[in-house]
């Protein structure tokens, strides 16, 4: 087995891996070449996990469903029901709280339950998490501490069978996939700057934001 020098997808020029096994050649670092015993245990994965093998396909069906067609919210409705959720749970940031209505009211309109839970719910002061107050965003006054893991238990005591991101920060998204019961997808990335496109600063970090490749 060749010796693994870094996964790097990201800079792979041919992309092998997405055509017919034999059809081009991968370079060097690829995992298919470099983690062959990894590989062969994810894809076993999907043969004795019965639940996740109908959370892969139905992703599948999704993808190939509304290709270049449908706009992600509609993809998460589709989702949804490939994979008999009928309940679904929204975890959103008081800044995108509007965001969140709107959606709660088109997979109302789709015709699913909706449970929202907003990142303040049941939060504390940030000093008692041990921030100090120059920490804070606003110095000198309180400021709640966002609770993420609060809204994936009451979320799961609900009981959702998809929940769906809008906007939780950076950081909190991660504790809320971290204590999710029900399988977890993103609508909205937050990114307070770019009016929540934060693809943006990557297409123009060449020009305007090239100052987050300076070291």
């Amino acid at each position: 087995m060749k010796k693994n020098k870094g996964l790097d997808c990201a800079h792979c020029g041919n992309m092998a891996c997405s055509y017919a096994p034999g059809e081009k050649k991968p370079p060097p670092f690829c995992p298919s070449l470099n983690e062959i015993d990894v590989l062969a245990d994810a894809r076993k994965v999907y043969d004795e996990d019965p639940e996740l093998k109908q959370l892969s396909l139905a992703a599948a069906r999704t993808e190939a469903g509304g290709y270049n067609k449908d706009p992600r919210v509609k993809e998460v409705m589709e989702y949804a029901r490939r994979i008999g959720a009928e309940h679904i749970g929204i975890a959103c940031c008081k800044g995108t709280q509007r965001e969140a209505r709107l959606a709660q009211d088109i997979f109302t309109a789709g015709g699913f339950r909706v449970s929202s839970v907003v990142c303040k719910v049941g939060s504390f002061n940030k000093e008692e998490a041990g921030l100090t107050d120059d920490e804070k965003v606003r110095p000198g006054q309180f400021e709640a501490l966002c609770n993420p893991v609060a809204q994936a238990k009451l979320l799961a005591k609900a009981g959702t069978q998809l929940n769906v991101v809008i906007g939780l920060c950076v950081g909190h998204d991660s504790l809320f996939f971290r204590y999710s019961e029900a399988p977890a997808t993103v609508l909205v990335a937050k990114d307070r700057v770019t009016g929540h496109n934060p693809a943006a600063p990557l297409y123009t970090s060449h020009s305007y934001y090239k100052r987050l490749k300076e070291r």
